[in-house]
């Protein structure tokens, strides 16, 4: 897969200039890490959010949203959202504003 332009910068405007917040990228994609902890992910249709493990069953239970399986591993916690789950502004924000939370619970790496 390949990056998404277009994805990227809606979610840089989202995110804003957010103190910890860096970039990198990562897993074929392109990566949001806040005080060092990987927050989302994306690439060319496909949006990796991190919720946190028992945070993650509101995001399932919408269309276009599903566990994030990496190499046949189910990774509880992390959801990955299609094209029309995060086209919706409403629903990304709520996406990226649960990430946020999960990950500022975590220690700064």
């Amino acid at each position: 897969m390949t990056r998404d332009a277009g994805l990227e910068e809606l979610i840089r405007e989202e995110l804003g200039d957010r103190a910890g917040l860096s970039e990198k990228a990562m897993f074929g994609g392109w990566a949001y890490l806040l005080h060092g902890n990987l927050l989302l992910g994306a690439r060319e249709g496909s949006l990796l959010v991190r919720l946190g493990k028992g945070n993650d069953g509101w995001a399932l239970a919408l269309p276009d949203i599903e566990l994030m399986v990496m190499n046949g591993r189910s990774m509880h916690g992390w959801v990955r959202a299609g094209a029309d789950a995060y086209g919706d502004d409403a629903l990304r924000k709520r996406l990226l504003d649960g990430a946020i939370t999960f990950v500022e619970t975590l220690p700064p790496k």
